[in-house]
């Protein structure tokens, strides 16, 4: 039969209609019954249905049952079983004989049977959908089976969340469509009609078609898979809870972890509140009962990515709470469930729920952050736009990932306490971060590593030496922490000792690497990579404009000189400092006034780049190009640490800059006398006759003899030539320089003694006085106040 096949009255394709007198006579012959029996409506109208009939049936006995199976006769003599029905017409003695093929019938009976089977069964859901999606017949109209009811007529958006539903018709359209089956898949199911709740469906689908193969609809069939989800959601939260919480030693980035897991998948709004002492490294006190327990709150979130104004805000003060049993539970350790309704009870004060319940939130699980017996905080959680309370199996959920949580906090407070201490150890140690004299400005700079990593041992000093030298040091110990600042402020301590022996630069690093190895051989063995060193030293001489450097395993110098290009200062490096056996080089250099002086440690190169060649050039156009920008140190320092393109530091970092200058040849006054005993009544003349110049008058006397018993002491002793030299600044510099390298010693002489009182004179009658050596002999040096 063709689709386009109907019989009178509408009747479906493939059913055939007869119409019958009451005597029997056919007066009415659709083209289904026409196609049937080989019979058109010429051949049958006008007569009797009996002679249709293939043999006896209920119809040849005179009687009508109202349905029933009879054989009919085709035109070419087949017999054909059909069923049939018969309905009687209202207002006519007529009736309608309505008729399929027996295995049509057949067919359909057990179609029927089917359907009744899914129908009548709760275990698994049935829905027939027409071409538009809406329901045509199901078994989940009224809510036996899990899940929101799918009354007929109605579509998935009307039951179910906008986005639940799309994903669910974008499949069920996709099998329409293509009419390729799926089976199995996933669908999540959140009710926005009673009964409220979160459900989780395995869901199969198929195309209906009619005899024609053109769609119908699609069948569906659901199973209720949302224990497994439940469960499949627990373990995801509690292994992301294991992965994602702990990665950082940052307390507040740690609590903000927390709640980040928590919402979306668990809860639609989280707050992690810690108390005071844990952000600061401290253990919390113990507590019971309620008052004021020193909470804070850290980290806030919220589904829609907005936290509400009317809670209590990140960084406010947690009130004080009233002795309530949920208080006291959480201070135990226990998990609480509690809905609104209690909430508002318990707190009896609205202006409390506003800062403690969201507006429409229904359901609130606390649980305490519970490490080593102390309460460190809490964490809570509220659902609001979901409907389905918290409930036991919840609370051991909240439970798990609180307790795992706990640890990182605690984690990260005992990293706390311990960089605090590194800190404040560590800025006790280092220097003023500026200094400024007649001949030297000086700026430094301290950042500590990013990401969390402890503190190391960087440091950096401007030691003033005697006659306006300026001692400049940058090192960098090996390791981090309390072990390594402590190391730092050994190293530091030796250092700025063997600067005032006014020790040359290599020099000053032998010694100390003499006790690097000491303080190595000293310390326990898990501790003696944190002892090593690299170091850089550099003096410079404001009189001769010049600069003496040496390095121990650290990155070069950098001098920007006025108006050229800066560049590093080549010094061959020695060994860092606890390897010993190899000698450490120094260099000089002219260094005119205005240049720029950058000492700094590796931890700054990082930023500029992986290879130490390129980051050094890099940093070297830099610091020339902020020079000529004419710009006061602590801005030039704070650019080079902060103005950088590339990853945050992975080391701490120091810088020492220097601004130098020159003393001013007038206030500089040099002789060199033979070693001959008049040379000493010369000496006394040309160094009053330049005080007389300088308008120091008052410091001649004492002056002409310090001069004459150094000088004296020269000749006796050492030999010739003898130099002397007279600097002018805010003191009075006095040197004498000989070919000797004894040091002076100074004793006390006995009353018998007819010498060995010079050098005790010349204490006495100055403010400070030490020697030096130099390449060729040592220069003793006196320094006294400028008179009024």
């Amino acid at each position: 039969m063709r689709a386009s096949d109907a019989g009178s009255g509408g009747q479906p394709a493939d059913v055939a209609a007869a119409l019958v007198d009451r005597r029997g006579v056919v007066v009415g012959w659709s083209r289904v019954a026409e196609d049937l029996l080989e019979r058109p409506a010429s051949e049958v109208l006008g007569r009797s249905v009996l002679r249709l009939l293939d043999g006896p049936g209920p119809l040849a006995a005179g009687t009508v049952p109202d349905s029933g199976t009879v054989a009919l006769r085709r035109r070419s003599g087949r017999p054909v079983s059909v069923c049939y029905r018969v309905e009687r017409l209202r207002g006519s003695t007529q009736v309608l004989i309505l008729a399929v093929t027996a295995d049509r019938a057949s067919a359909t009976e057990r179609a029927e049977a089917l359907s009744r089977a899914l129908l009548s069964q709760d275990r698994i859901g049935f829905v027939l959908r027409d071409t538009e999606l809406a329901v045509v017949r199901t078994n989940i109209a009224h809510g036996g089976f899990p899940g929101p009811p799918l009354p007929a007529g109605s579509r998935l958006s009307d039951v179910m969340r906008p986005s639940d539903a799309a994903v669910a018709e974008a499949a069920l359209r996709g099998v329409l469509e293509t009419g390729e089956a799926f089976a199995g898949r996933d669908q999540r199911v959140r009710a926005i009609q009673p009964p409220y709740g979160d459900w989780s469906w395995s869901v199969s689908a198929v195309r209906t078609e009619d005899r024609d193969g053109r769609p119908t609809g699609v069948a569906v069939l659901l199973t209720d898979a949302t224990e497994h989800w439940r469960a499949a959601r627990r373990r995801e939260l509690r292994h992301r809870a294991s992965a994602e919480i702990g990665g950082t030693l940052d307390v507040r980035r740690t609590a903000q972890e927390i709640v980040d897991m928590l919402v979306l998948d668990f809860a639609d709004y989280a707050w992690v509140d810690l108390a005071d002492a844990v952000l600061t490294g401290d253990e919390p006190p113990k507590t019971f009962g309620g008052g004021d327990l020193h909470l804070r709150r850290a980290a806030v979130c919220s589904a829609n990515g907005s936290w509400p104004r009317e809670l209590l805000q990140p960084g406010g003060a947690v009130p004080p709470l009233p002795d309530l049993p949920m208080v006291r539970g959480l201070q135990e350790g226990r998990t609480i469930v509690v809905d609104r309704a209690a909430l508002e009870r318990g707190l009896a004060d609205q202006a409390r729920v506003r800062l403690a319940a969201p507006e429409g939130g229904h359901s609130m699980a606390v649980a305490p952050l519970f490490a080593r017996g102390l309460v460190l905080g809490d964490v809570a959680v509220w659902r609001a736009d979901r409907p389905e309370p918290f409930d036991d199996e919840d609370a051991a959920l909240l439970t798990e990932v609180a307790a795992h949580a706990a640890l990182g906090v605690d984690n990260c407070r005992r990293y706390t306490r311990e960089h605090r201490a590194a800190v404040t150890l560590q800025r006790r140690l280092l220097p003023q971060t500026a200094t400024s004299t007649r001949v030297m400005e000086t700026t430094s700079a301290y950042v500590p590593a990013a990401g969390g990593a402890e503190i190391a041992g960087d440091w950096f000093d401007a030691i003033e030496l005697p006659s306006l030298r300026t001692a400049l040091v940058v090192g960098d110990v090996t390791g981090r922490g309390l072990h390594a600042t402590a190391t730092m402020g050994r190293l530091r301590t030796a250092v700025q000792t063997l600067a005032d022996l006014e020790l040359a630069p290599d020099e000053l690093l032998t010694r100390l690497d003499d006790l690097v190895i000491r303080l190595a051989d000293e310390a326990d063995p898990a501790h003696r990579d944190a002892v090593g060193a690299t170091c850089l030293v550099a003096v410079h001489d404001p009189v001769t404009r010049r600069c003496t450097v040496a390095a121990a395993g650290h990155p070069p110098l950098i001098m920007a000189v006025p108006g050229g290009p800066a560049r590093s200062v080549a010094v061959h490096p020695g060994p860092p400092l606890g390897v010993g056996g190899l000698p450490f080089e120094a260099r000089t250099v002219d260094v005119p006034p205005g240049s720029l002086l950058a000492l700094y440690t590796d931890g700054l190169l990082q930023r500029y780049g992986t290879d130490i060649d390129d980051a050094t050039r890099d940093l070297a156009d830099r610091l020339a190009r902020l020079q000529r920008s004419g710009g006061d140190l602590p801005s030039l320092a704070r650019t080079l640490m902060a103005d950088v393109e590339g990853p945050p530091l992975r080391d701490d970092a120091a810088l020492l800059l220097a601004r130098t200058s020159a003393l001013d040849a007038a206030d500089v006054a040099c002789w060199e006398f033979p070693a001959d005993p008049a040379a000493v009544a010369s000496a006394r003349g040309a160094a009053t006759g330049k005080l007389a110049e300088w308008g120091l008058e008052g410091n001649a006397f004492v002056t002409e003899l310090i001069v004459s018993e150094l000088v004296t002491n020269a000749v006796r002793y050492a030999g010739g030539p003898v130099g002397v030299r007279l600097i002018r600044d805010e003191v009075l510099f006095c040197e004498v320089t000989d070919p000797s390298n004894t040091q002076p010693r100074l004793r006390r002489a006995r009353t018998t003694d007819e010498g060995g009182r010079g050098l005790f004179l010349v204490a006495q009658l100055s403010r400070r006085w030490g020697s030096r050596y130099g390449p060729s002999g040592k220069t003793i040096w006196v320094e006294q106040e400028l008179s009024a």
